[in-house]
């Protein structure tokens, strides 16, 4: 059976100060095709993060990164009306957003970010 790897990791910035940190868990993630893969990522030292905007990203091989959606609260935006199956993201508790991809498969094997930044 294929196993596919998804790659984790996390940005935050702020006009070159970082006010907060993100921190996705797990690093690394090998799912089989058809499952759905989890991606946590927690701030820390930002207030208020409920109210923030939190971004995914996706980079894939070879190709520069490209959003995928945005929440605010528990409302998601998507850069791309066909994202909506293939991807959702939720926040739980103060400090915890989570970013799932359905129906894994060898076209998803790719770096997955979450960030922010304050104006």
């Amino acid at each position: 059976l294929l196993l596919l790897p998804l790659l984790a990791l996390a940005v935050a910035w702020s006009y070159g100060q970082a006010q907060g940190v993100l921190k996705q868990s797990p690093l690394s993630i090998t799912k089989r095709p058809t499952k759905t893969a989890w991606i946590e990522c927690k701030g820390e030292g930002i207030s208020n993060f409920q109210s923030e905007y939190i971004h995914w990203y996706r980079q894939l091989p070879d190709k520069a990164p490209e959003r995928i959606l945005y929440i605010q609260s528990n409302q998601i935006i998507y850069d791309d009306n066909s994202y909506k199956s293939k991807y959702n993201a939720y926040k739980k508790g103060t400090d915890i957003c989570i970013f799932g991809v359905y129906d894994i498969n060898s076209n998803d094997e790719a770096t997955y970010y979450c960030a922010y930044w304050k104006y």
